[in-house]
């Protein structure tokens, strides 16, 4: 079995392990406690150069205060929701119909049609910037909420295709067989049949979605310029041109930023192991 389970290596092996791990952890974690101890301290800190000691006020709360009373975040965040909640919504459910057309249906062009949504996932993105920025612009799309859902809609589909198609291939075609002997229309099958079966993985696409579109900054900033439709990620850009200085109020912002996909994470955690790891059992 590969990876060796660590308790059956040898002793260097485990010291090894056990030093190396809190390490790796402490590197990793640096950043993020650097935002929080920022977040935490007043102005006179940040321009005394105090970052990492002790702060001399402890400001968390007038610091968040500040964030929602005296900026736009709240919009930001609710931009933000704008953007990710259809995205998940129109991505995951073309998702389902796509793959359930590719897994189950043998037709001509069938691998064509399924390599051609894998290649669209290996496309950089900074390729796509200007004609796309030029489509949005010339349908009147351009820096909107609905012309940056729509393009995540559209380009997550791909990825979400190859991750619905897998899935539905794994399962016994014979219940589809089944189902289509007792009659069943195509629709049926899709909705009673293939669709419970994958609510692990719809569950745990759901939450990779979100996480992809609640963090992007590069499409964020690229098709929205303004403040009434820019979600977030790119709101914390903008005010950081308003408060060069204040990175106390902008760590603040950063982390109220980061919560949303966090709290998903943990209310789908079940679900999405579950999704992850649906058919590793299998023979």
């Amino acid at each position: 079995m590969f990876p060796t389970p660590i308790e059956k290596t040898h002793p260097t092996n485990q010291m090894l392990y056990k030093i190396a791990l809190p390490v790796a952890l402490l590197i990793w974690l640096v950043p993020l406690l650097g935002v929080v101890m920022t977040a935490v301290r007043g102005s006179a800190d940040i321009t005394s150069g105090n970052l990492w000691g002790v702060p001399s006020e402890w400001q968390a709360i007038q610091n968040l205060t500040d964030v929602f009373t005296n900026t736009p975040m709240f919009m930001f965040i609710m931009n933000s929701f704008k953007i990710t909640i259809p995205t998940v919504i129109g991505a995951v459910a073309l998702s389902c119909m796509t793959g359930f057309a590719l897994a189950i249906y043998r037709f001509k062009g069938n691998l064509l049609i399924f390599f051609l949504f894998v290649a669209g996932n290996f496309i950089p993105f900074q390729i796509l910037m200007i004609p796309v920025r030029d489509l949005t612009f010339q349908i009147g799309l351009y820096d909107t909420v609905t012309g940056l859902a729509m393009f995540h809609i559209a380009f997550q589909t791909g990825f979400c295709t190859l991750f619905m198609r897998n899935f539905i291939r794994a399962l016994p075609y014979e219940l589809v067989e089944a189902a289509r002997i007792d009659g069943a229309s195509e629709f049926k099958i899709f909705w009673a049949v293939v669709l419970p079966l994958i609510r692990p993985a719809i569950a745990a696409l759901c939450v990779l979605v979100f996480t992809f579109i609640w963090n992007d900054y590069f499409w964020a900033t690229v098709l929205i310029q303004g403040q009434h439709a820019m979600p977030v990620t790119a709101g914390l850009k903008s005010l950081n041109g308003q408060w060069i200085s204040a990175y106390h109020l902008i760590s603040a912002g950063s982390i109220m930023a980061a919560l949303p996909p966090v709290i998903i994470f943990f209310l789908m955690q079940k679900h999405f192991i579950a999704g992850l790891t649906f058919g590793a059992s299998k023979g």
